[in-house]
């Protein structure tokens, strides 16, 4: 019969290491399962750890793909004022898959998600000028909401009632 010392309590082992160094990147913010399999990897953490302690955080429920998709599209649209797209594009960056993706966009109301626009739009309209350039003014105003994932059939007609409301306003 060998032998075989017990293991130093001093070194702790790859998984371990792996685990500290997720729950580190946790701590600061929420974190998809493939942001967290990519830091592994640049640290040249095996694949093997990583799907292990991947696997063990998502049973204990801190890596959870479909929570962080949820909150990040409710965080975006509040505080940034995204659009379908815009969310799309971004949850796909941080690596979440298609079918949730589709699943969480497809909460979101049409109709808030105009009304959103609308707001947008409304806000910036406050500080123009309205002697301006009517054209110049709609293609910023349109731009304004391209960027942030808004179609353009839907900005434009924003734009369109939010500017003759505004002409209207300040006419009174």
């Amino acid at each position: 019969m060998t032998y075989c010392p017990p293991r130093s309590t001093s070194e702790p082992s790859r998984d371990e290491q792996a685990r500290a160094l997720c729950l580190r990147l946790l701590t600061a913010r929420a974190r998809t399962r493939a942001e967290l399999a990519g830091q592994l990897a640049k640290r040249g953490y095996p694949d093997d750890v990583s799907t292990r302690v991947l696997d063990r955080l998502a049973d204990v429920g801190l890596v959870d793909d479909v929570d962080f998709a949820e909150q990040w599209v409710h965080s975006r649209r509040a505080n940034a004022g995204k659009g379908k797209r815009a969310l799309a594009a971004e949850l796909h960056t941080k690596g979440i898959d298609n079918e949730v993706i589709t699943s969480v966009l497809g909460d979101i109301n049409p109709a808030a998600e105009r009304g959103r626009a609308e707001e947008l739009v409304r806000k910036k309209l406050r500080r123009e000028d309205l002697s301006d350039d009517d054209l110049r003014l709609r293609r910023r105003l349109v731009a304004m909401l391209a960027r942030r994932g808004y179609s353009q059939t839907m900005a434009y007609d924003v734009v369109s009632a939010e500017l003759a409301a505004e002409r209207e306003r300040r006419r009174v």
